[in-house]
């Protein structure tokens, strides 16, 4: 019969120590931390690595640096948990050589270099180029809502305060009527009873008095919106019908061959509208390729954004969409409307010719209008419009979006592609996350936290394609 496996014994004395190198092995993840912190010119990123001549001693950014990647590839983004870390944790006693910063010490890091991490992100990227993970030249793009530090009650809109002015009101007409009631019923516990609720009422029109303050302050921004804890986070729609959160909308550009983050960014617009064009010329920027296509969902159809894209190089494919009402209406859509292109004329169902009759600027862009003159005496006006003629109006630069969506009809898998790629890091980084998902507060320290995050998932993804020992030749390369 066998025995159980022993251990040592902690008072047993060893007459040559053992070394921290021992306990980490070659292919380790903390050395290509360890590599990849050590390579990079962390002065020309933004660090400062000039020690101060008077005053106590600070930490090296290296080490402050490592820290903090260790902790968001190991899903500790805490400053305090990372400073029990550094002290019972082998691992990052070796990555800081036994170094025990204290928890402020590690968040004023964070908070004080936030530039300059976003560029060590960006800088990993790069590594990733010189790899040639990035030949494909396809990337899916598309936004995801991160909750913020922001309960839903912290933020408030126009609509809110109006609806708790309403509560409001209703609360105190009931509680005059119940005091108006207790005063006709003449009980022996009605003065006791009529000193709470008009202790109620007069919480209520302090409560009164504050949402005015706020709303006044609310009126005072651009967006029509407050954010009592995190001044920069937003109340943004998410999928669910008719649900919500107080937020940030994450950017990201993803490569739909090894599902790297090329490019993101944090924004605080609850729309993905007037993104497209941004996120793929810096994901063209980053893979460093003279043409990109771009794939992303219907909520970045933007006439403007797309032919920005044409002009820059970008070839986009999005699929549009459909806002006009005729069709819930029972007449005809625009779409059974045929373009002649070399007449400059449109078709109508019913085979009339709808010409060119005038230009008009709607929204800052132009468009050209078409109408017919045989809609009186058509067969087909009561599908097709309620008024004396129907009018086709067309953007001037209409063919580049009838351009897309034929290139959409001859790759019919390219949505699924998008879905398949650039779904997966989202979900990915909002499980490492948590519950909660950022840690501070601020449009500039949450990009902070994002490019750790980031920069960690992309670690593990190129890890995952390569292993460890190449990633770190590549990196002293």
């Amino acid at each position: 019969m066998t025995d159980f496996i022993k251990g040592e014994d902690r008072t047993q004395a060893t007459l040559f120590p053992d070394q921290l190198d021992d306990y980490i092995a070659e292919d380790s993840l903390v050395r290509v931390i360890d590599v990849f912190v050590s390579e990079m010119e962390l002065g020309g990123l933004g660090f400062k690595t000039v020690p101060a001549i008077k005053g106590r001693p600070a930490y090296h950014p290296a080490v402050m640096l490592k820290i903090y990647i260790y902790g968001y590839l190991n899903r500790i983004q805490s400053s305090r948990r990372l400073e029990r870390e550094a002290g019972r944790n082998v691992e990052l006693m070796w990555l800081t050589c036994r170094l025990m910063p204290d928890f402020k010490t590690i968040a004023d890091f964070r908070k004080d270099n936030g530039p300059a991490i976003a560029r060590v992100c960006r800088e990993f990227v790069l590594i990733c180029r010189k790899l040639n993970l990035f030949t494909n030249a396809l990337v899916a793009i598309d936004g995801s809502k991160f909750k913020a530090v922001n309960a839903r009650d912290r933020n408030y809109t126009k609509g809110k305060i109006k609806r708790r002015l309403q509560q409001i009101d209703q609360s105190i007409a009931r509680y005059l009527g119940q005091i108006e009631s207790n005063d006709r019923s003449g009980a022996d516990d009605v003065d006791y009873k009529t000193e709470q609720l008009t202790s109620k009422i007069s919480k209520l029109q302090q409560e009164v008095n504050r949402l005015n303050t706020l709303q006044e302050e609310l009126l005072k921004k651009n967006d029509q919106q407050i954010s009592l804890t995190d001044p920069d986070a937003r109340s943004m729609a998410t999928s669910g019908r008719g649900s919500g959160m107080v937020g940030y909308n994450v950017q990201s550009a993803v490569d739909t061959k090894h599902h790297l983050i090329v490019a993101h960014e944090v924004t605080n617009v609850g729309h993905d509208r007037s993104a497209l064009h941004d996120m793929s010329v810096k994901a063209k920027e980053v893979t460093d390729n003279e043409t990109l296509d771009v794939v992303a969902d219907r909520g970045y159809y933007n006439g403007t954004e797309i032919k920005a894209c044409e002009q820059s190089g970008i070839t986009s494919y999005v699929p549009k969409t459909h806002t006009s009402g005729s069709l819930s209406k029972g007449l005809f859509d625009k779409r059974d409307f045929k373009y002649i292109k070399k007449d400059d004329e449109y078709v109508c169902p019913a085979g009339e010719r709808l010409i060119w009759r005038m230009r008009t600027v709607e929204r800052g862009k132009e468009h050209n209008k078409y109408w017919s003159s045989n809609c009186r005496s058509c067969s087909l006006k009561p599908k097709c419009t309620t008024g004396k003629s129907r009018r086709v109006s067309r953007w001037e630069h209409e063919a580049t979006l009838e351009a897309m969506e034929a290139r959409l009809a001859e790759n019919p898998d390219m949505m699924t592609i998008r879905k398949s790629t650039v779904e997966h890091p989202f979900g990915t980084i909002k499980s490492w996350m948590g519950a909660t998902h950022f840690q501070m507060r601020t449009l500039n320290n949450v990009s902070t936290e994002m490019s750790l995050h980031v920069l960690a998932y992309n670690l593990k993804r190129v890890i995952k394609i390569i292993g460890i020992i190449p990633l770190m030749e590549a990196m002293r390369a």
